[in-house]
């Protein structure tokens, strides 16, 4: 699958990423080889293969207890964000698609 710089431009516009014309060029070269790799894990016969949970049988799943703790403080939060209004996070709207 050979991705074009336009589509590119389309998935790092999705991602937020900003571009320059030379790096475009290059990563449309990098996923498009990615994609054609991944298309060929997709042709291969997995019919006789059971599904997995996990790769590994290891039971040494490591996770900490779920507790409650006190949040941080909201200054430290605040502190922190791209920008504030009136004492909570202000975010852009994303309500439609421009490119």
């Amino acid at each position: 699958m050979q991705l074009d710089r336009a589509q590119t431009a389309h998935v790092a516009w999705l991602a937020r990423l900003s571009l320059t014309d030379a790096e475009l060029e290059r990563f449309a070269g990098q996923l498009s080889s990615i994609l054609t790799h991944i298309q060929r894990l997709g042709e291969l016969d997995v019919a006789d293969i059971a599904p997995t949970a996990m790769a590994s049988e290891s039971d040494r799943n490591v996770t900490r207890p779920d507790e409650p703790r006190p949040a941080s403080p909201r200054e430290e939060i605040l502190a922190n964000a791209a920008d504030v209004e009136e004492g909570s996070v202000r975010v852009r709207a994303i309500l439609e698609e421009t490119a």
